[in-house]
């Protein structure tokens, strides 16, 4: 929608083809619905959340970033706020109120739009872009096409891989997808039976091999077969490389990171003596969430109605090892459709930063989550679509062959 809206300020017919019967509808999910439409940091700060690629983006947010996506709406009548880490939401706390605007300034920017439009092949014609052709055998003529067809999570909206897979048969370096921002499998059983329970204020480490990623402190989410949350999905797409990498792959959740193992163990002597008559599981609930300690006390072998008077020395090491690093090991990621992003896709290395255009293709440009660029959450992931869509818009309106008859851009 942003390329096709830039693509229209330069006075081309601009066609935008869209798969399902609606535009926008990866955009309605993103925020759980309220769209975390951007962040407020500054280019360092957004280039270091990016898990390899974020250098490629310096040319597309020095064209346009995170101000001038803030103005472009607020210019628009839609009021933003920010949010902790830095994080921009429109103050309805709603996504369509971003998809009514870009709605809106299709239209007003003369915009074609074709719904149900499933394109098949972008043709050719001496390495220049000719025509996209679409399902059923159509063939809209262009002289230049835009590939925004998104990666291969929430299939459901649209984005199925399509899009790479035409840049692929083109002749392009496809990077083999990978689930980014995705839930976690676990080996043990504990995540089933803790499924729904939310720990916060605790921290992460990652071990694989030689490798290890520690998070910052915030919260996890037991699923009924892991675990995701905001300190998991930041993390998850570097521990899907760990796991590609070793076997043996290992999460341990520090309970307590705001205490050391010495505080901790003044501290559980203190209950333990002030609750002597206490079984070992009700002194617990002073330090653990109520579904966590059956599970807890399981893992360090003690009998949970064994009285506090009676833990051992050796018992209450263990309670502090585990407080400070309950291990569980990860079995792998959920599946890429269950993905917020998908890494991987079209190489960098055959897409010009300056233009979005195609090194191999003349009049073929991409942008969005189709390229091999993915960042952590925060709104970096959209921040890069629109900074990528405005820039290929741009760049293929502004370079229009202008001895050929006005075909277009095509914006998929």
């Amino acid at each position: 929608m942003m390329a096709a809206i830039r693509a229209a300020g330069f006075g081309q017919d601009i066609t935008l083809l869209e798969r399902k019967d609606s535009v926008g509808n990866k955009l309605l999910l993103s925020g759980k619905g309220r769209c975390n439409l951007t962040n407020a940091g500054d280019l360092e700060y957004f280039l270091k959340r990016f898990s390899k690629n974020g250098s490629f983006l310096r040319d597309a947010f020095k064209v346009f970033f995170n101000r001038q996506l803030m103005d472009f709406f607020e210019q628009r009548g839609l009021k933003l706020k920010v949010e902790r880490q830095m994080r921009i939401f429109p103050q309805t706390d709603r996504s369509a109120s971003i998809l009514d605007i870009l709605k809106k300034e299709l239209e007003k920017s003369g915009v074609e739009v074709i719904h149900k439009a499933r394109v098949v092949d972008v043709l050719l014609s001496s390495g220049k872009v000719k025509a996209v052709r679409l399902e059923g055998g159509r063939d809209i003529p262009c002289d230049k096409a835009i590939l925004a067809c998104g990666g291969a999570s929430y299939s459901f909206t649209g984005s199925d891989a399509s899009g790479i897979n035409i840049a692929g048969r083109l002749g392009h370096e496809i990077v083999p997808l990978q689930p980014g921002l995705v839930p976690l499998d676990i080996k043990q059983g504990y995540p089933k039976k803790l499924e729904g329970l939310t720990l916060r204020n605790i921290r992460l480490k990652f071990t694989g091999g030689k490798s290890q990623l520690i998070s910052e402190i915030g919260e996890l989410v037991f699923t009924s077969s892991g675990i995701s949350g905001p300190l998991v999905i930041t993390l998850s797409g570097r521990v899907v490389d760990m796991l590609a990498q070793n076997k043996d792959v290992s999460v341990e959740m520090d309970l307590k990171p705001a205490l050391s193992s010495e505080q901790l163990d003044k501290r559980l002597l203190r209950e333990f003596k002030g609750n002597a008559r206490k079984s070992v599981k009700n002194a617990l609930k002073e330090l653990l969430p109520l579904r966590l300690i059956k599970v807890f006390i399981e893992a360090a072998a003690i009998d949970p109605l064994k009285k506090c008077s009676q833990i051992t020395q050796e018992e209450r090491r263990k309670i502090i090892s585990l407080l400070k690093g309950f291990r569980m090991d990860i079995s792998g990621s959920r599946p890429i459709e269950e993905g917020m992003v998908s890494r991987g896709g079209v190489s960098l290395k055959e897409i010009n930063p300056k233009t979005m255009e195609s090194r191999l293709v003349k009049g073929l440009y991409f942008c969005g989550e189709m390229i091999d660029i993915d960042a952590d959450t925060g709104g970096f992931n959209l921040q890069a679509a629109f900074s990528t869509g405005y820039l290929a818009g741009e760049s293929a309106s502004k370079t229009r062959d202008v001895s050929l008859p006005n075909r277009g851009t095509v914006p998929i």
